[in-house]
């Protein structure tokens, strides 16, 4: 497959002028294909990894200020977890769990995850956390998010999202309140929809933002902001894990220490080690006391 190589790794945000519709649409190449490289995901567990990428980079755009958002969804299928976040910084991490030995056969949203919820997560840094959550019974992930704004923000949305081994493609557009004629504004959304409609899987992993856009609305006008880049990077640091040892308390990570000889603990998402001896866990309990000038 050519996959389009001019639109990798960013974000980028359009408006219909002279209407009340806005969009949005994002494309994860190296980002992607990063993280699967840390990872060992059977191929159609792979592209609803990248659906879920793709998810949080467009819905990134709610973060208004310093922040994450995640996209995860828990099930009793094959896949029991999968989650993505991205910050409004536009750096995007996840990952799955569950049992991959026995996918043969397997594909959709359904047959993977079974029984399943989708929580969308906002944490905006110093305010307070909001989550939405919805059924994930829809038969795909496009379509479930569709589901969440109609419920959440009773905002008119329209998602497609697609991905295959190289790249991961998504575009969404929303009408917001509008701000005039009642009747205008549902006929730009339907002409507008009905374009979006015809977007495929192919054309989306295939074409650079402009074709893709160019292909859908040549007629209408159609403004598009500068690229916003998307990278992966991980919010892990020894710092942090420092913290999460203390919250163990003393004793426990002793213990784990005497019985290994040495206390690693293993990033989940981007598989950074970070070592400690006995040493380092007495000061992590004992910190020096502050010298006094």
């Amino acid at each position: 497959m050519n996959h389009n190589h001019t639109s990798q790794d960013c974000l980028q945000r359009f408006l219909f002028d002279g209407t009340d519709i806005r969009g949005e649409i994002t494309t994860l190449s190296s980002s992607y294909l990063q993280l699967l490289a840390l990872q060992n995901y059977p191929a159609q567990v792979a592209c609803l990894f990248g659906e879920f990428l793709v998810a949080a980079s467009l819905l990134s755009s709610r973060l208004k200020q310093t922040g994450v958002i995640t996209v995860q969804a828990q099930g009793n299928g094959p896949i029991s977890m999968i989650m993505a976040e991205c910050t409004q910084g536009k750096n995007v991490r996840g990952i799955v769990r569950g049992d991959f030995d026995n996918l043969d056969g397997l594909s959709t949203l359904q047959e993977l995850l079974g029984q399943a919820t989708l929580a969308i997560t906002l944490e905006p840094e110093g305010k307070e956390r909001y989550q939405g959550v919805v059924p994930l019974d829809e038969e795909n992930l496009s379509k479930c998010l569709e589901f969440y704004f109609y419920q959440s923000e009773q905002l008119p949305t329209r998602i497609k999202l697609s991905a295959d081994a190289e790249s991961a493609s998504g575009m969404l557009i929303q009408q917001l309140p509008n701000s005039g004629d009642r009747d205008k504004s549902e006929e730009d959304w339907q002409t507008v929809s009905s374009l979006f409609e015809t977007l495929s899987s192919s054309e989306q992993l295939q074409l650079s933002h402009n074709d893709q856009l160019y292909r859908l609305f040549h007629e209408q006008e159609l403004r598009l902001f500068e690229p916003q880049s998307m990278s992966f990077c991980c919010s892990c640091s020894r710092q942090r894990t420092e913290g999460a040892l203390i919250s163990l308390g003393r004793e426990e990570v002793l213990d784990i220490s005497a019985e290994q000889g040495l206390v690693i603990i293993t990033c989940q998402f981007c598989a950074q080690e970070y070592r400690f001896t006995d040493r380092d866990i007495d000061r992590l309990f004992n910190p020096p006391e502050p010298l006094v000038h």
